[in-house]
């Protein structure tokens, strides 16, 4: 125990004086690796739970993080609020993010940068509720340990604009109580949460836990990209032992692990590289494995299934009054099982130098942009590029007073409805094909539309009225464009028709990017997260969840990455003898 106090308080001081993420001494292009390299620890993905992982596990071992994408560091668009909806607008091989679509149509987009999702999402920082950590069976006070360690570098109380102050009078109003004011904890009622953005609209995410390494102990590889990771057997029983990858010239490299039964690879690779790494390798489904000419390690049919993505359907308020430019800030928290939160604001990164077929310069609307994929004028499967492309043309012919308002929505929790993971091909870059099954469960629908009526409660409150029309009179120049790029609500005011709120829930359906599963507790790993029927191997990111934690999982994904390394280095050193 000495140790870790000493340890804590040499990495206070070394987090004070630490140079600025850019300047890691640590990370650098896969290019630069040698051929073959020996680690205590292999990492693969450098993302929210991958950093905080391995910056913990190098304080007294040698790690490798093997991240496919490059550094936050160096685009200016990651770490600017202002630029949110950029990030996830661009679609180039380069980008920060991978866009991917599911079978239900529903665009979507994955992280391929250090940092992982936390370098593209919409910053609410929140912890999971008391229910949920001993649901997972992880220690309350080391959690709790955890979750400070993170937000002592990442996290900030943000202060609220009139519009967000509006949203949450306009829940107490309505009924979603108590008011719990800021906190970061997961409690019924109407909260301020936390924010990665800090007040000047920077961004701070999971790399920046890197800072707590021992730069000797950890090196961190940027566009490395692998293929699968090896094994060799014990007995009948593999055991991992290293891993292939490749450069951004496409050179080959192999690292391994040293020499010690303690060590091992971990996976970190997120919800859908980490089923899909682990098929790559011969672990899942064997007749699906067989299919694409793979060898079985270990036949799992579990590998893959449980994914899920929390729905989330949106309604932009047109607002009489201006409105400042926000992502999320406030969250209530309905004891009918649906999350309502709310972005406001139509200058993001204002009108950009792009421009549509008729010359006229592109504009977004943040975190509901039809250029991210957040579509929802028309059904998922109808969300077609060209789709798409005609509702950017007609944002951009839209007046900046028409513009001008925000989005409430709700998420709904949990959820109950669960699709699959596989293969598409053997290209680890590539998408798998994925299924969430949206609103397959009652519960998901029924929440939905108890969402949807909550939302349009908090519209017609007292505390909401001056960023609302009355009545729902919406001005009449948002009649300039025959279909306005954003959802109105139009044809299911009122809330009379139950078949009609669950039409729109199933129609006007969104991602708010907190998909998990595909390597669940219980059916792939155990609760320590080592996988099942192979020995040095685990998965520790958000695919292992069952559900959701919190409103916005994040805190928790890098919480886990902390806790996990913690408590992995307390039972190797009671193995080994040492403290």
């Amino acid at each position: 125990m000495a140790f870790f106090i000493l340890t804590g308080l040499f990495v206070l001081l070394s987090v004070s004086q630490q140079a600025l993420g850019q300047n890691y001494t640590f990370m650098r292009e896969a290019t630069h690796a040698p051929p073959v390299a020996y680690y205590d620890y292999i990492v693969i993905g450098g993302g929210t739970a991958g950093c905080p992982l391995a910056a913990t596990l190098s304080r007294r071992y040698r790690v490798l993080v093997l991240e496919r994408g490059g550094s936050p560091y160096d685009d200016d668009r990651v770490l600017n609020m202002a630029h949110f909806s950029d990030v996830l607008s661009d679609t180039s091989a380069s980008s920060p993010s991978q866009r991917f679509v599911s079978e239900e149509g529903v665009i979507n987009s994955r992280p391929r940068v250090l940092g992982g999702g936390s370098c593209l999402n919409a910053g609410f920082f929140t912890r999971a509720g008391a229910g949920y950590v001993r649901a997972a069976g992880w220690d309350a006070r080391e959690v709790l340990n955890a979750y400070r360690w993170v937000e002592d570098v990442v996290a900030f109380q943000p202060e609220l604009g009139p519009w967000q102050a509006a949203v949450r009078r306009g829940l107490l109003e309505t009924g979603v109580v108590p008011d719990n004011g800021f906190t970061y904890d997961h409690i019924p009622g109407t909260k301020v949460g936390g924010s990665i953005f800090d007040p000047e609209g920077r961004r701070h995410t999971a790399a920046d836990l890197l800072r707590y390494s021992r730069p000797e102990g950890i090196d961190v590889l940027l566009r490395a990209r692998v293929a699968r990771i090896l094994f060799s057997y014990r007995g009948t029983k593999p055991v991992a032992r290293g891993v292939v990858y490749r450069d951004s010239q496409g050179i080959i490299h192999v690292a391994y692990l040293n020499q010690g039964d303690a060590n091992e690879i971990i996976l970190s690779a997120g919800a859908l590289g980490s089923p899909q790494l682990l098929m790559l390798s011969g672990v899942g489904p064997a007749d699906h494995l067989r299919s694409y000419g793979l060898d079985v390690v270990v036949d799992n049919p579990e590998v893959g299934q449980g994914m899920s993505d929390n729905p989330m359907n949106a309604i932009f308020v047109p607002s009489p009054s201006p409105v400042e430019l926000s992502l999320i800030q406030v969250v209530g928290i309905t004891r009918f099982g649906s999350y309502i939160e709310g972005a406001s604001g139509s200058d993001w990164s204002t009108r950009s130098a792009a421009s549509t077929s008729t010359g006229a310069p592109e504009r977004s609307f943040g975190m509901f942009s039809p250029q991210t994929g957040q579509l929802a004028t028309v059904p998922p499967k109808q969300r077609t590029p060209e789709a798409i492309a005609r509702a950017v043309e007609a944002m951009s012919r839209v007046p900046d007073a028409a513009m001008r308002g925000g989005f409430i929505l709700e998420k709904v929790l949990g959820p109950q409805s669960a699709g699959s993971l596989a293969l598409r091909n053997l290209d680890p870059d590539d998408n798998p094909v994925v299924s969430f099954n949206y609103f397959a469960h009652p519960d998901d629908l029924r929440r939905c539309v108890a969402g949807i009526e909550e939302i349009e409660r908090v519209i017609r409150s007292r505390a909401f009225a001056r960023f609302a029309y009355p009545n729902f009179a919406f001005p009449a120049m948002l009649n300039v464009t025959a279909e306005f790029p954003v959802n109105l609500m139009r044809g299911v005011r009122g809330g009379s028709d139950p078949a009609a709120l669950e039409r729109f829930c199933r129609d006007t359906v969104m991602t708010i990017w907190h998909y998990h599963g595909g390597c669940q507790v219980g059916r792939v790993v155990d609760r320590d997260y080592r996988v099942l029927g192979i020995d040095a191997l685990r998965v520790i990111d958000g695919s292992t969840f069952n559900a959701s934690p919190g409103t916005n999982p994040q805190a928790t994904v890098m919480m886990l990455g902390r806790y996990m390394g913690v408590k992995i280095q307390k039972e190797r050193m009671l193995t080994e003898g040492s403290g």
